[in-house]
C-alpha cells in the first residue's frame, strides 16, 4: 500500500515505514503529524484518485528530527564592471517518519 502526499507545496510517494525528508515544518522531535492532503492511495491493485485529494484519506507520520541541507553557493557576476556578490544557503529540513496510511470507506 502506498500513496502520495503533498507537503509543503511538494509530492511525495510513500509507504509505511518510509523516511522522508521535506521542508521544515513547525513541530517537535518525536511529535505526531497527520498528513491530510493525500492525492492518490493504492493498495492491493486498486488506486483510488483524489479531484484534487481523497477527503478521507490521511497519512500518520513521527517527526525524527530538523537540520539544514548541505550548503548551496550563489554567486553573481557582471563581466567586466567588477560586481561580484558570493552568497551561501542551507535549507532548512525535517525528517518524517510514515507511520501509518488511513482510508475510511
Amino acid at each position: 500500500m502506498y500513496a502520495v502526499v503533498e507537503v509543503s507545496g511538494s509530492q511525495y510517494r510513500v509507504e509505511q515505514g518510509d523516511q522522508i525528508r521535506v521542508a521544515r515544518m513547525d513541530a517537535e522531535a518525536g511529535e505526531k503529524v497527520t498528513l491530510d492532503r493525500v492525492l492518490l492511495v493504492s493498495e492491493e491493485g486498486s488506486t483510488q484518485i483524489g479531484t484534487p485529494r481523497i477527503e478521507n484519506a490521511s497519512v500518520d507520520a513521527s517527526v525524527m528530527g530538523h537540520g539544514k541541507d548541505k550548503k548551496v553557493i550563489v554567486f553573481k557576476m557582471k563581466r567586466r564592471k567588477g560586481y561580484r556578490r558570493k552568497n551561501g544557503h542551507r535549507q532548512p529540513y525535517t525528517d518524517l517518519q510514515i507511520d501509518t496510511i488511513a482510508v475510511a470507506s
